[in-house]
């Protein structure tokens, strides 16, 4: 199994981070640690480094921050891209969320700086990695835009079944799924009519856990790989199997 998104370079693993990538290690092939700005992405890439093999990095940039971004970050933040382009799995994550976000103003600096990120992508032919909270639809319509993006993935996908449906008739992106499938009947109800051949897992940790007092990690991937089997009414392996191949043919691990 993979966990193709987390964020075990925040402070909340300061404390016992090596602890949580060994019982990461114990149960998963890989982690795909997620940049979300330009410090976090130079930490991923020392951890990438440090456990080199194990954990892969992605540089990128959260919405919510580059809104407030000045013009000086974000060339920052592409200039990391291109210096380390060979060091990356993917862009993201990047995109717009439009859930905290509703002034029209930023949403469109949101939008601005996205397609920014997807022009990088484009020019080097590498997959994106797209946080877009309550604008899944638009994203859709967005990234038609841009035909040299080998994947695209819509990362902790909460849009609608109709969405969905529009994602998995094109043969290039992919919906990655989070522990919250433990919890949320809507990503439940969801998973259980979506293709697994365009299904990635998750934890978003430190985000995302059982429960509010929990901080969640990489290893409890696993749980929402067994939720799913349990919705679908398949084999674990089966979709151990199906979900790992998605994400290594993805990101060429």
């Amino acid at each position: 199994m993979i966990d193709t998104h987390c964020h075990i370079d925040f402070e909340d693993f300061d404390a016992d981070r090596e602890e949580v990538i060994k019982r990461a290690r114990d149960k998963l092939d890989h982690v795909i640690v997620s940049g979300y700005s330009n410090d976090s992405n130079m930490d991923v890439l020392q951890l990438s480094k440090d456990y080199e093999g194990f954990i892969y990095p992605t540089f990128g940039f959260h919405p919510v921050s580059s809104q407030n971004a000045t013009e000086k970050d974000i060339e920052i933040a592409h200039d990391n891209v291109k210096n380390h382009i060979n060091d990356i799995l993917a862009i993201g994550e990047v995109g717009m969320d439009y859930y905290y976000v509703t002034d029209k103003a930023l949403r469109e600096r949101q939008q601005e700086i996205f397609r920014g990120f997807l022009e990088l992508a484009n020019e080097f032919k590498v997959p994106i990695v797209m946080h877009v909270r309550d604008c899944e639809k638009k994203a859709v319509h967005i990234i038609e835009d841009y035909e040299d993006i080998p994947y695209f993935v819509f990362h902790c996908y909460g849009g609608s079944l109709k969405t969905a449906k529009r994602i998995m008739n094109r043969d290039d992106s992919y919906m990655s799924f989070s522990t919250m499938l433990c919890y949320s009947k809507h990503h439940q109800d969801l998973i259980e009519k979506i293709d697994l051949d365009y299904v990635l897992t998750e934890t978003d940790s430190p985000y995302l856990a059982m429960t509010k007092e929990e901080r969640n990690e990489p290893v409890n991937v696993v749980k929402a790989v067994h939720k799913i089997a349990e919705i679908k009414n398949m084999d674990i392996e089966t979709v151990d199997e199906i979900t790992t191949n998605n994400a290594r043919k993805i990101f060429n691990i």
